[in-house]
């Protein structure tokens, strides 16, 4: 089990710690439904260092990265991110992730805890372009620093103007008095905020002076308890949930993040399947009784017929109310369709919905 270098900082503010990808992570501190709530009205601070880097420098490294993602990296230029997937060769997914252009001919790939090393192998067996491949990823400290009050309790931090920075950009600059630190714009919570990069030796310090100048707005630090419900009720996709190696990004409704104007790797067979059609699709439904939906319960329909599975579900903290994202056959998907959740031989009834299913 590997511990982030904030671990005894976690253990010493009384937080459950539970293994997670490998790491011994803070699942929560005061309760989901308080932290989730910190989040949305004020800030908090998530400890994701257990996240993975790699950065891929050289001439090729555009060209390995096009060969390997599924979105468009060419668009990228120096200071803008992008999300993204690494189709594998079956149809399905070996990771999602971001893509940073640090400079002309550097880029940083920002993979999930759980995929490190299979991504690693996974694009070093496809660099045949002689570009040079870093993993930082045990190196490198991430801490997300998520909500409205963001911005203003962070400003007093760094000589960055941190509200000039558009979603999905970044700035390397200073932050909490250390120097080369990535401040992007970028989070897995819809509530707005930051996501900092530093190395392990570096985030001490940074995670003391971000709880100083947050104090006066309330900051509290966030477990991943509640990083899971926040996300579910924007409708990112959680890989292992959500996405996995036997989904595809058009099943998954990620076609805005799979371009065809390129090739990459199994780009063929996922155009004839988008020209063809996909024959499920993941859908985002809400409860229509007080019910709480989870992983891998069976979707029916009004007659009992089993349609789909169950990928994420959770009672929404924010909405007071069960939701949920699930696969289901194509002929159940479409908006304000009935469908029913199979919860201990109880069908209770659902609707499929519009995503995101928190509007701020």
């Amino acid at each position: 089990m590997k511990n982030t270098a904030l671990t005894h900082i976690h253990e010493s503010l009384g937080a459950k710690m539970l293994p997670f990808a490998g790491y011994n992570m803070p699942i929560l501190y005061e309760g989901v439904n308080a932290e989730h709530e910190t989040v949305r009205n004020a800030v908090g601070v998530f400890d994701v260092s257990h996240m993975g880097e790699f950065l891929l420098t050289g001439p090729n490294a555009l060209a390995l990265i096009q060969k390997v993602t599924s979105n468009d990296a060419s668009t990228l230029t120096i200071g803008k991110a992008q999300y993204s997937c690494l189709p594998n060769n079956d149809g399905g997914i070996v990771d999602d992730l971001l893509v940073y252009k640090m400079k002309d001919e550097q880029y940083l790939l920002v993979v999930n805890a759980s995929n490190i090393d299979k991504d690693w192998d996974w694009i070093s067996a496809q660099n045949d372009l002689g570009v040079e491949m870093k993993n930082l990823s045990d190196d490198y400290s991430l801490l997300a620093i998520q909500g409205p009050k963001a911005v203003e309790a962070m400003q007093s931090l760094t000589s960055k103007d941190l509200s000039a920075i558009p979603y999905y950009h970044f700035e390397v600059g200073d932050f909490a008095g250390i120097e080369n630190v990535i401040i992007s714009a970028t989070g897995y919570t819809g509530s707005g905020g930051f996501e900092i990069y530093c190395k392990n030796s570096e985030v001490e310090q940074i995670w003391n002076k971000v709880f100083e100048a947050g104090a006066a707005f309330g900051i509290k630090p966030i477990g991943l308890a509640a990083r899971d419900t926040l996300r579910l009720e924007m409708g990112f996709c959680l890989y292992g949930n959500d996405i996995n190696d036997t989904t595809s990004p058009l099943e998954a409704g990620l076609g805005w993040i799979t371009k065809f104007t390129k090739e990459f790797t199994n780009s063929e067979n996922l155009k004839k399947q988008k020209e063809a059609g996909v024959t499920k699709k993941l859908v985002a439904f809400e409860m229509q009784e007080r019910a709480v939906p989870r992983h891998d319960y069976e979707i029916v329909d009004a007659s009992g017929n089993v349609i789909g599975i169950v990928t994420s579900g959770t009672m929404s903290p924010s909405m007071n109310k069960g939701i949920g994202m699930g696969y289901v056959t194509v002929e159940n998907s479409a908006l304000e369709s009935d469908i029913f959740i199979r919860i201990r031989k109880n069908d209770v009834p659902a609707k499929v919905v519009k995503l995101p299913f928190y509007k701020k």
